[in-house]
């Protein structure tokens, strides 16, 4: 049985020549059986006629919010709640730009606004369009609304030119829709708990002890596990960033003692942990009550050790649970991660070396090797913090489900 049987795939179609390829995809999903519901743009049906799509899926084409013969209304909001996924394919440069912006002139848009289930969108068209700077950032945008990209493919375009622009594969997608899925059925029952960002340790009321940690890769995370159906808590630091899926409770704190005590109340019932914050190992013993006023030409803070969260849940840490610690290092960096996987019983370490250009800290890129209890060790490239977040999600999900 295929993992799409028996879902609700509401399928936008927009103004492509691609148009045509939605045919085939309607063929798949109904041969996978999904029940399939196209909504079209006014522009989509010069490229292909509602008809032939109503055959394929067994259902009347959506095209307005009033049906012409009976006056009926077609209810964005139920349709909207109806469907397990929305797919936009294809999804040309005009309906990204819209759905990017919340513009709400027709059918299909007002269904995107009021869809409570993940989004996908795959764009097609020429390849100076897809690679123009309005494009990029309307995709940009729409992934931080939690939406998924099934990035357009390579080859001959209508055209002529030969490049990125072509609408995915229908057989691409409904892979990338089934891979959906499958994260969902393993994930859906697994809770998730992950820290992110730096911790801020009072010298006094308007001054603290902090460092460079944006809390980009932790957010990454929450956003790749959440929209695999796990159910994600995230301890946060302080970072200017966005929730990242509206389904991730976020439990915001300040200093590395605030995080212990958020991280160990919901400890216990993690399946998955995964310790991505930068927490400060010291703190200022005696912070002031006032404002210290500059007066000496030296000034000395006496510092004390923080409590050390990773090493202290790792000794709480029970066999069914999956513990991932972070190693960011500027020397010794293999022997200094795999001296940390073991001393605090992590199952995973993901090391990063600040010698590595992109990695780290402020970045929107990382550069991670990943390193397990048997000193395995999976090394990755270069890639963007979303990416490498799907990468860490997929060696974790092979190991609980080995498990």
């Amino acid at each position: 049985m295929s993992l799409l049987t028996g879902k609700r795939i509401l399928l936008g179609v927009t103004g492509s020549i691609s148009a045509y390829k939605s045919a085939l995809l309607i063929r798949l999903l109904v041969k996978a059986g999904a029940e399939v519901q196209v909504v079209m743009t006014k522009a989509a049906t010069d490229f292909i006629t509602p008809l032939t799509l109503a055959t394929l899926s067994k259902k009347p084409v959506l095209t307005q919010f009033v049906h012409d013969e009976t006056g009926s209304w077609n209810n964005h909001v139920e349709l909207g709640l109806w469907a397990d996924l929305v797919v936009i394919a294809p999804a040309s440069a005009h309906t990204l730009a819209r759905m990017a912006h919340g513009f709400c002139d027709d059918l299909l848009s007002a269904v995107y606004l009021s869809a409570k289930c993940p989004v996908f969108v795959a764009p097609a068209m020429d390849l100076d369009m897809y690679r123009h700077p309005t494009t990029v950032e309307n995709l940009q945008r729409l992934e931080s609304f939690g939406n998924r990209v099934i990035r357009a493919e390579h080859g001959e375009l209508a055209s002529g030119l030969v490049g990125e622009g072509r609408l995915a594969e229908p057989e691409h997608i409904i892979q990338e829709l089934e891979r959906y899925f499958a994260h969902r059925s393993l994930l859906a029952t697994k809770h998730v708990l992950i820290t992110a960002g730096p911790t801020q340790e009072p010298i006094d009321p308007v001054r603290f002890i902090s460092n460079h940690s944006s809390g980009k890769m932790g957010y990454a995370l929450a956003k790749a596990f959440a929209q695999a159906g796990a159910t994600v808590t995230l301890v946060s630091g302080p970072t200017a960033l966005p929730l990242p899926d509206p389904a991730i409770r976020r439990l915001s704190v300040r200093s590395a003692q605030e995080m212990f005590e958020a991280t160990s109340e919901h400890f216990s019932r993690a399946d998955i942990i995964i310790l991505a914050a930068a927490v400060a190992d010291y703190t200022p013993a005696h912070p002031a009550t006032q404002k210290i006023k500059k007066q000496d030409a030296h000034f000395n803070i006496e510092l004390s050790r923080t409590i050390d969260i990773a090493a202290t849940l790792g000794k709480q840490k029970r066999a069914d649970q999956f513990m991932v610690g972070f190693a960011l290092e500027t020397n010794d960096e293999l022997a200094n991660a795999i001296n940390k996987l073991h001393r605090k019983n992590f199952d995973f370490i993901v090391l990063n070396s600040l010698r590595d250009s992109g990695a780290g800290f402020g970045h929107d890129t990382n550069k991670i090797t990943v390193i397990d209890k048997k000193e395995k060790i999976h090394e990755f490239a270069l890639k963007s913090k979303d990416e490498v977040a799907a990468d860490l999600l997929q060696l974790v999900e092979k190991e609980v489900s080995i498990a």
